[in-house]
């Protein structure tokens, strides 16, 4: 973990969108995760920040989307993401809670 010193490093941010919502049932959380994060890197970093137990870590690459601002033609950001299941035994994350 040379370029990523601490988990805020490695985690960004969660991502807030029906389909993660519907997981939460499932005790998955989706996040938003550093290009250069591994699974298991992903782990330890949710496990330290939320101070839960995760059992499973799945990770994909998001292409970036073609979008038009009138004529300008530009691309969203491209970047990676993490869906992360916790175990039967570990507590919720709260953030997601309230939402």
């Amino acid at each position: 973990m040379s370029t990523m010193s601490t988990p805020y490093d490695v985690i960004i941010k969660p991502v807030i969108s029906e389909r993660s919502m519907d997981d939460v049932q499932e005790r998955k959380y989706t996040f938003k995760v550093n290009k250069d994060a591994n699974k298991t890197q992903v782990k330890q970093a949710v496990e330290e920040i939320f101070g839960v137990e995760v059992e499973k870590v799945n990770i994909m690459n998001v292409k970036g989307k073609m979008k038009r601002m009138g004529r300008n033609v530009g691309m969203t950001a491209a970047g990676k993401k993490a869906i992360v299941k916790l175990t039967a035994g570990s507590k919720e994350i709260e953030f997601f809670q309230g939402l």
